[in-house]
């Protein structure tokens, strides 16, 4: 079985590949780990990689592509299947995974799409706050600081302002509708409601992918 993963920031993606992860055995192949598995191993695509990375800038499509590749080359693939979780990233990396599952003689079985409101999500990433003095984090909404705080004890941290918040997810937003039409198109896409309890998220996501099997 061979599956994607897709959510906005904040939607529940990572708990929920998690579960289908430990639920079916299948291989979970996220971008970050690819990248430190392919430079830890030294791989042609990891050395890459790394010379992009050690100078701060940004890895290429072809590199981020080949080491896709190299990953899904790997004896555990044909064993177990995967479940791609953080690529593709843009419609061209969409475009280069169809060519690279193609030269595999693999093909992608289904993409779950984690769906929430991007409103629900501002006030989910935007609600964390942090104790000056302790570390220890809150969320303003679903898990406040017992009793009658002080707001004036409690930071937030630039990333989780709101209009930060709002700008990642409009990036993420028209960087994903292109791919999730590209996967659309080919009737690939199941949209799962991510604005419910964990577990009934999962449950949808399960019944999806034993539809799919």
């Amino acid at each position: 079985m061979h599956l994607l993963i897709m959510g906005l920031p904040g939607a529940g993606k990572g708990t929920q590949a998690a579960k289908i992860v430990e639920t079916y055995g299948i291989s979970h192949i996220s971008t970050g780990d690819m990248f430190r598995a392919a430079m830890k191993n030294e791989t042609e695509m990891g050395k890459l990689a790394k010379s992009y990375i050690d100078k701060g800038e940004l890895v290429p499509d072809e590199v981020t592509n080949g080491i896709v590749k190299e990953r899904l080359a790997e004896p555990d693939i044909k064993e177990k299947g995967f479940l791609l979780d953080g690529y593709p990233r843009t419609i061209d990396q969409a475009y280069a995974l169809d060519q690279t599952l193609s030269e595999l003689g693999l093909q992608l079985d289904g993409v779950i799409n984690i769906d929430v409101d991007p409103e629900s999500l501002v006030e989910r990433l935007s609600g964390r706050i942090i104790h000056k003095e302790t570390g220890e984090t809150f969320h303003k909404v679903f898990n406040p600081p017992a009793g009658d705080y002080n707001e004036d004890d409690y930071y937030q941290r630039e990333d989780d302002k709101p209009e930060t918040v709002k700008r990642r997810l409009d990036v993420n937003i028209s960087q994903g509708q292109p791919i999730l039409e590209h996967y659309r198109g080919q009737d690939l896409v199941t949209d799962i409601e991510g604005n419910q309890e964990i577990d009934q998220v999962f449950k949808d996501v399960k019944e999806a992918i034993d539809r799919i099997k």
